[in-house]
């Protein structure tokens, strides 16, 4: 495993030990390998979610209202009472 030094605030570093004390981390280590971890998944959903973005801004405009819209997803779905 690779081993990283970093400096840090004392405000943060009281804030890591508080978390390691309350029992929800193991180690002040454990609580940034957690901390990087949920980085890694937020910046992959907004990865995910700025390429969907980016596929909806170049597709075609569709011509139905959204009246229309609302019509064909009721009729596909077999919704009933809208």
């Amino acid at each position: 495993m690779a081993q990283m030094n970093i400096s840090v605030p004392d405000g943060l570093k009281n804030w890591a030990d508080q978390r390691v004390a309350d029992g929800r981390y193991a180690s002040t280590s454990d609580y940034i390998r957690d901390l990087v971890r949920r980085d890694q998944d937020e910046a992959g959903e907004l990865a995910w979610l700025q390429a969907e973005v980016d596929k909806g801004r170049a597709s075609p405009i569709d011509p139905r209202t959204p009246s229309q819209v609302i019509r064909d997803v009721v009729a596909e779905y077999h919704v009933k009472d809208v």
